[in-house]
């Protein structure tokens, strides 16, 4: 069974990306949000793969649970306040 993401932080990240593949961490674990560096492995999560056909800023998912991948569509906005420590 696969672990539970981790949440990276709880708004997405706005951030300008090339045309091209890009790889979405899925798992929270990753040192390089919001892209995959491997650091998945033994989680039982993938990361996502994107395609951009031309260079545009991307609202990255960094919560973990959108429903619509790797894109933000608000759900940060009904998860449980976290008190800092």
């Amino acid at each position: 069974m696969a672990e539970q993401p981790i949440i990276c932080d709880t708004k997405p990240l706005a951030l300008e990306v090339e045309a091209g593949i890009h790889w979405w961490c899925s798992c929270g674990r990753s040192g390089h949000p919001p892209f995959c560096d491997g650091s998945h492995k033994g989680t039982g999560l993938q990361p996502l793969k994107y395609e951009v056909t031309e260079k545009k800023t991307v609202w990255w998912c960094q919560c973990k649970h959108t429903a619509n991948p790797p894109l933000c569509d608000g759900s940060h906005k009904t998860l449980p306040k976290v008190a800092d420590s």
